[in-house]
């Protein structure tokens, strides 16, 4: 029973991310390394999972494993420069066989439709084509690149047109130019033209590890661009796994993708857990704050009522109607994390006497202990500051401590002013605690 009730309250809390992704563009990328792991096919599952969902998938696969294995057979050392492929006559024939061979495995286990598979009744149709218009590099730092190149264009409208009959769309790391060369491309580079041609609301990269902090060893839940910026100008000397696809990220959400995803690919049903929870597995970059503490308005109400209403059946908030809150809204402040408000309380001014009045604080459960309740009561304080308050009450039943550890001193019910005095509920009988603002 245990176990079914797991899966029904999992199923449900997808469901949100679930009609949001609905009929959304995705450009996943993944390196040959993937390709080449023995458990490539859950991936695999997974991405014929989110088509069943409604997801427009773009898959970028890369080759760089695939290309050293023939040179090594051909006892031709691979060259690099700046992480970057030298590309001459020989190891471009090698990008060319393993491109070729790549996209046929992975279209092959995209049609996989086997009874007792999770692959069973999909029936996927998959894309590829000469959507990558590419450019030589050229010389750098005198260095020839030869065939190596970077994307010069995508052809967005034809990836649509295979998009809007519900296909999935496989794009290898190879370019074309109007002359017809063939050019060897960066698969991180590839993903990230594709995703902004498309307007993509995400792009995925699935790495081979995950996004850490190498002072403390935590991952790294998300980050800003800016905060990516200063990571990778700080820790320079990380991992080509985790810069390049930071960089990528960067870029993209430069460049108008909400949302980027690192994904370590080691974990089992990582993109699923990434997409369909609210926390998810990875670290994702992003233009602006993932979570933000910012004044309430009106469409927060609903969220607003439903992370109060168990504190209100355990008596620790006063109940408070939708109508209530709508006409005080102004009062109110929350944070909002990825559309779900996990916080809230309201500061009620009484500018004439100088004096404020905390209510309704509350935190989601999930997210308690994480200084956030301290969060909104340092802005409370900033906010009592502009209006030139000179102190703060607080009616509590059940949180008394919490707010005597930050400088609240017990009072009474005669220390109150008027306005409050006229307002408190002898049913109730809640303490009374009051600070005094400098």
């Amino acid at each position: 029973m245990e176990a079914q009730k797991s899966f029904v309250s999992w199923f449900r809390d997808s469901s949100p991310y679930i009609h949001a992704h609905r009929n959304k563009t995705f450009v996943i990328s993944f390196g040959g390394e993937a390709v080449l792991a023995d458990d490539f096919e859950h991936h695999v599952h997974d991405f014929a999972l989110l088509s069943s969902l409604g997801i427009r998938l773009v898959l970028v696969h890369g080759i760089r494993p695939q290309i050293d294995q023939r040179l090594v057979k051909l006892d031709v050392p691979a060259r690099f420069h700046n992480n970057l492929r030298i590309t001459d006559d020989v190891a471009l024939q090698c990008v060319k066989e393993a491109a070729g061979l790549v996209r046929v495995e992975i279209e092959a286990l995209l049609s996989m439709g086997l009874a007792n598979s999770p692959m069973a009744g999909a029936k996927i149709k998959v894309a590829s084509g000469n959507f990558v218009v590419a450019k030589p590099i050229g010389v750098i730092d005198g260095i020839d690149y030869c065939h190596t190149g970077e994307v010069r264009r995508i052809d967005s409208a034809a990836i649509h047109q295979q998009l809007d009959q519900n296909n999935v769309v496989l794009i290898s790391p190879v370019g074309y130019s109007p002359s017809g060369e063939v050019f060897n491309l960066s698969a991180e580079q590839v993903a990230t033209a594709v995703s902004i041609a498309l307007k993509a609301e995400k792009l995925v990269l699935l790495t081979e590890q995950s996004c850490c902090n190498p002072d403390n060893g935590e991952q790294i839940q998300q980050m800003t661009t800016a905060e990516a910026g200063a990571f990778l100008q700080q820790h320079s000397d990380i991992s080509t796994s985790i810069s390049l696809p930071l960089k990528a990220a960067m870029q993209s959400c430069q460049s108008g993708i909400d949302r980027v995803h690192l994904i370590d690919r080691t974990i089992d049903g990582a993109l699923l857990l990434e997409l369909f929870s609210r926390d998810g597995v990875g670290t994702l970059v992003s233009s602006t704050a993932f979570e933000e503490l910012r004044p309430a308005a009106l469409n927060d109400i609903g969220g607003i009522l439903e992370l109060i209403k168990p504190l209100e059946q355990q008596g620790k908030l006063a109940k408070r109607s939708r109508e209530k809150i709508e006409m005080e809204i102004a009062d109110y402040i929350v944070i909002e994390r990825d559309g779900l408000i996990i916080g809230c309380t309201a500061l009620h001014p009484d500018v004439q006497n100088r004096f404020g009045a905390i209510a309704c604080l509350a935190v989601h459960p999930d997210y308690q202990g994480s200084a956030r309740g301290n969060r909104m009561l340092e802005y409370v304080y900033r906010k009592a500051g502009e209006l030139k308050l000179k102190k703060l009450f607080v009616l509590s039943t059940q949180t008394m401590h919490w707010f005597i550890d930050r400088g609240f001193l017990s009072s009474s019910i005669a220390d109150l002013p008027d306005p409050l005095k006229a307002l408190y509920n002898p049913q109730r009988n809640s303490k009374v605690l009051c600070k005094d603002l400098a």
